[in-house]
């Protein structure tokens, strides 16, 4: 692999790019970015250059991809069934198509993958998910799309030797996610809906009367859920580890916290911060879950810190502080 300056990001507003643009410019790259809606972005604009456009469309990824050294592919639609296979199915083939073309230029192909590919949450997963488990997506646009995302970046690594490296992120905390996530109060985010597992008359009250609280939730033998989630800190350690490795070519890697967390505490450590009730909610439906790290660690040197403690803990300093969550564009 010959040293890597020039580097393309698609999704630069995102949460994982307008993060990981300030990473990539301290560490010296030259970026360029695709940008769907770029009037106002969560980055200094004037340090990289930005390209406006739409995944998908004919002519662009070649476009893109001149005097580039890597590609970082982060843009994509949720459960837009309008867009995502223009956005997300042909846009991702069209910028590995336009890499094959160009030779030996591209260096490295980095694809963002999730743990949807996997169905965890809605499927058994008795033992910890490596990075050999096979693509058996949960329902969905968005899960479907990461397993034809990935099908294509692997083809095209066997039938033409493309560069590839996919992360495979799991669901991406940052600001005070993880407090929209665990409390009663709006905004939702991310599933399940603390609303439809209210079937006591307890547990409606806290809805019926704009109450907060810690959302517990537990299987019907009352052991709580397991989780595994990630920092964008985490995310952005490994991105950055990922890029210009030339050992991470070839290979899919977990991108997860430094270890699963259980509801139990995470509702104790938010009715703590926060000083709200636990509320307990039994989840019939819900599937434990957590993923092996090992191979990320060892190739990557990926080493990740954002435990859930930490995440909860940022949370509420975010909200201290008084800033506002950035607007969501999907549910999770």
């Amino acid at each position: 692999m010959n040293k890597i300056t020039n580097v393309l990001i698609t999704g630069g507003s995102g949460k994982v790019g307008s993060g990981l643009i300030p990473q990539l410019l301290s560490a010296g790259y030259k970026l360029r970015v695709l940008e769907f809606e770029p009037e106002n972005p969560p980055y200094d604009a004037s340090k990289v250059e930005v390209i406006r456009g739409e995944l998908g469309t004919p002519g662009l990824a070649a476009k893109l991809l001149e005097d580039m050294d890597a590609v970082i592919h982060l843009a994509n639609v949720k459960e837009r069934k309008d867009l995502f296979m223009k956005a997300n199915i042909q846009g991702t083939f069209d910028l590995l198509d336009a890499a094959r073309a160009a030779g030996k230029q591209i260096q490295q192909f980095i694809q963002a993958g999730s743990d949807a590919r996997v169905g965890i949450y809605y499927n058994p997963r008795p033992y910890p998910i490596d990075e050999n488990f096979p693509h058996s997506a949960y329902p969905g646009c968005y899960a479907l799309s990461k397993v034809l995302e990935e099908t294509m970046c692997e083809q095209y690594r066997h039938q033409y030797g493309l560069p590839i490296t996919v992360l495979r992120f799991s669901w991406v905390q940052a600001e005070d996610d993880i407090l929209a996530h665990g409390t009663l109060k709006e905004p939702n985010f991310g599933v399940p809906v603390w609303s439809e597992l209210a079937t006591t008359a307890e547990q409606k009250a806290f809805f019926e009367k704009g109450l907060d609280g810690a959302a517990c939730m537990v299987h019907s033998d009352g052991k709580p859920c397991m989780r595994h989630i990630v920092g964008l800190e985490d995310v952005l350690h490994g991105c950055m580890r990922a890029l210009g490795n030339p050992a991470a070519i070839g290979h899919a890697f977990a991108i997860a916290g430094p270890s699963a967390f259980t509801y139990d505490i995470l509702s104790r450590r938010i009715s703590d911060r926060l000083g709200i009730p636990v509320v307990r909610f039994v989840n019939t439906e819900y599937h434990d879950f957590e993923h092996n790290l090992s191979k990320s660690r060892s190739i990557l040197g990926y080493n990740p810190a954002c435990d859930i403690v930490k995440l909860v803990d940022s949370a509420v300093e975010y909200r201290q502080s008084g800033r506002q969550r950035t607007p969501c564009k999907y549910p999770g």
